[in-house]
């Protein structure tokens, strides 16, 4: 018999797994989603993806400002629901709401755990030059991401990945991994093992504040930083005294003796930077109101102002 499902979630990251919830048949009885947010130069509220994909469908939409909220509990208890589905949401959830569920509420979260628990698992494992990630099913409990976990897949991360490409694919495994988890729950045959006790670390939330690229870093460091925050917050550095966002960079072998944060020179490719271990190539830049070029191409065009080699990113003029 179909489970009666109240789905939460906010970003794209959760629209896969809505998607397969209704279409593995289950009741979607309600979807939860943040408030409307300001987004955009004009600052207008915006419906999140996840309410917008429910509209598309039809379902039934709540966006409480908080769940602990007393007529926010008993609405949700009002909906009866056998589970509730947890992705990304952004709000915790009090011991009140958890105890509603027939089956409890069961949460997508975008790593093996106990690695890596909180709100950046994504982007912590890229900084950290984790070489594989996946997703885990878990049912929730009072603690951070802390509940026993029904299912796990491994994902590979691969030598070049990016936060947004691999924010996509773990989507889509995370919601293969669901449908897989709510059918188990709905024949009485899940079973949820307790999380091993050792690997424990956690990913904070994500800061604007951590966005400027330190060149007394090793190369290899500031490449994985890149990579780690696209599309948010970017990395940036200063180009002549004005903000430059940084979006594919690689790894140059070779040391050049000079100090960290001088520009090399530019080639085809893009522009050379010393480190502080190595060299990093710069592929594509964005300065503030423009839109994304190839570093060759925005070389080009700056090295009619001036030369390029010598000039040092980091630094206000």
């Amino acid at each position: 018999m179909p489970l009666t499902v109240v789905y939460a979630g906010t970003p794209e990251f959760a629209v896969p797994a809505l998607e397969a919830i209704r279409a593995a048949g289950h009741v979607l009885a309600a979807v939860y989603t943040q408030p409307d947010r300001p987004a955009g130069r004009g600052r207008a509220l915006t419906a999140s993806p996840v309410k917008r994909r429910a509209l598309a469908l039809g379902l039934a939409v709540e966006q409480p400002a908080t769940l602990n909220d007393p007529a926010a509990l008993a609405r949700l208890a009002a909906l009866a629901p056998d589970v509730m589905v947890v992705a990304a949401y952004g709000l915790l959830l009090p011991p009140a709401v958890l105890a509603v569920p027939r089956l409890g509420c069961v949460n997508i979260h975008a790593s093996l755990l106990p690695r890596w628990r909180g709100a950046a698992p994504i982007q912590r494992a890229l900084l950290a030059g984790d070489e594989v990630t996946g997703i885990s099913i878990m049912r929730m409990e009072a603690g951070l991401d802390t509940g026993p976990v029904y299912a796990t897949v491994r994902v590979p991360i691969g030598p070049a990945e990016r936060a947004e490409r691999l924010t996509a694919e773990l989507a889509l495994v995370g919601a293969c991994a669901l449908v897989a988890t709510l059918a188990a729950l709905e024949q009485g045959s899940a079973t949820a093992l307790p999380q091993p006790s050792a690997g424990v670390s956690y990913a904070r939330k994500l800061d604007k504040r951590e966005a400027p690229l330190d060149w007394s870093k090793p190369a290899a460091e500031l490449e994985r930083q890149v990579r780690a925050f696209v599309p948010w917050p970017v990395a940036e550095t200063l180009w002549r005294g004005a903000p430059l966002r940084v979006h594919a960079a690689e790894v140059v072998a070779g040391a050049s003796g000079a100090a960290p944060g001088t520009v090399l020179g530019a080639d085809a490719a893009g522009i050379e930077v010393a480190t502080g271990a190595g060299q990093l190539r710069l592929l594509e830049v964005q300065l503030a109101g423009r839109k994304v070029v190839g570093g060759a191409e925005f070389a080009r065009a700056e090295a009619r102002r001036a030369p390029l080699a010598g000039e040092h990113l980091g630094r206000r003029s």
